[in-house]
């Protein structure tokens, strides 16, 4: 993967703390797996005079909890990650294909009572492995475009799947991609690291306005308007816009074309599961859910129920996302050393999980990773 000072992913500069206490929610399936995975990597770094002390809180969510409890994410939960953490990692969450009665995502809830409005995507090859080459930062606006169902005169249920944009929220979001941009251009430029991109910044606005001219078109000219309207500051990052169906095809032609995407809530999860392919596996691709005050680190992935339990998840997702959270809060180094842990891994290429072709288990590749710390 990308090296961390070509990621640019930090959004701020945290204050170091001696004590950094993480809220843990492995929630379903594999998240039970690869949640221990990325503490035991957080355990294995290097410790100095100035890398935290990790402390950790384990906390509820899910729908196999709220099958037992009839509540998927607790008040509990969140009252002790405002109250007693800096940062958390969420696992994965076994949400039904099928309305189930009370039930919603935690996760898409978590996002909304904590204010996490983008959910930051880098997905980027291994220099020395077979993956395509590309390092492409996905900003995806995370808490609009979603649905509902109501029922009509007839008693008959009617399902909306509401488009709603807001100006608020896209300029949240482009605003975020446009520094990011520079910040990625920045860090390119203090370091002698070789880097796929080698042009100037630039931001790839994904839309379908030419159907959904309201909604779309409504996010389009507020994102273009983030640096419109800003020349001084986001004059030096070029502008360009995909629709979404040609951005997924130009992706798997040319990924070697884009350094920041940013887009819709829908379309950001459809196009970062489609850049997973092309460095081998959704268990490569980390997140982290970003907002002003908090972070929530969390694996692309989903919580496979058909491989849950049987040591055959791919962690890489899950401590790359630890990653991503340090690097967040200020712990560079930290993070950096968990990113080359686990590109050394894959570019050594022995130890590796089914989904990447070999026959490794989840805790042969986590101790990997750890003993390369």
């Amino acid at each position: 993967m990308a090296s961390l000072l070509r990621r640019g992913f930090a959004t701020q500069t945290a204050a170091h703390s001696k004590k950094l206490t993480i809220g843990l929610i492995p929630a379903d399936g594999i998240g039970r797996e690869v949640i221990p995975a990325a503490r035991q990597v957080l355990e294995s770094l290097p410790k100095s005079d100035s890398s935290p002390q990790f402390e950790y809180i384990h906390l509820d969510a899910g729908f196999e909890y709220f099958q037992k409890h009839g509540v998927a994410l607790p008040e509990e939960t969140l009252v002790r990650l405002r109250e007693e953490c800096q940062g958390a990692l969420f696992g994965a969450v076994s949400s039904p294909s099928h309305k189930v009665a009370g039930y919603s995502s935690p996760i898409v809830a978590l996002r909304k009572h904590l204010d996490l409005y983008a959910n930051v995507r880098p997905v980027a090859s291994v220099s020395g492995t077979t993956q395509k080459p590309l390092d492409m930062l996905i900003i995806r606006e995370n808490t609009e475009c979603l649905e509902r169902i109501e029922t009509d005169a007839n008693g008959l249920r009617v399902a909306w799947a509401d488009r709603k944009i807001s100006e608020f929220a896209s300029r949240r979001a482009g605003t975020m991609a446009f520094n990011m941009a520079l910040m990625r251009d920045k860090l390119r430029r203090s370091t002698s690291a070789p880097s796929l991109w080698q042009g100037p910044p630039k931001v790839t606005i994904v839309h379908k306005s030419n159907v959904l001219s309201v909604t779309d078109g409504l996010w389009r000219e507020t994102v273009r308007a983030v640096k419109e309207s800003n020349p001084d500051l986001y004059g030096s990052v070029t502008m360009e816009e995909q629709l979404v169906d040609s951005m997924v095809y130009r992706m798997f032609r040319e990924p070697e074309a884009f350094d920041v995407v940013v887009a819709p809530n829908l379309y950001g999860d459809i196009i970062s599961d489609g850049a997973a392919a092309l460095v081998g596996s959704l268990g490569l691709v980390p997140s982290a859910n970003v907002g002003d005050n908090f972070v929530v680190g969390e694996p692309v992935h989903g919580s496979a129920p058909d491989i849950a339990g049987q040591q055959k998840a791919n962690p890489i997702a899950a401590i790359r996302s630890a990653g991503l959270l340090l690097e967040h809060m200020g712990y560079a180094s930290e993070a950096a050393r968990i990113y080359e842990a686990v590109d050394g891994v894959l570019r050594e290429g022995q130890i590796c999980t089914p989904d990447l072709g070999g026959s490794s288990t989840t805790q042969e590749v986590t101790d990997a990773i750890c003993k390369r710390l």
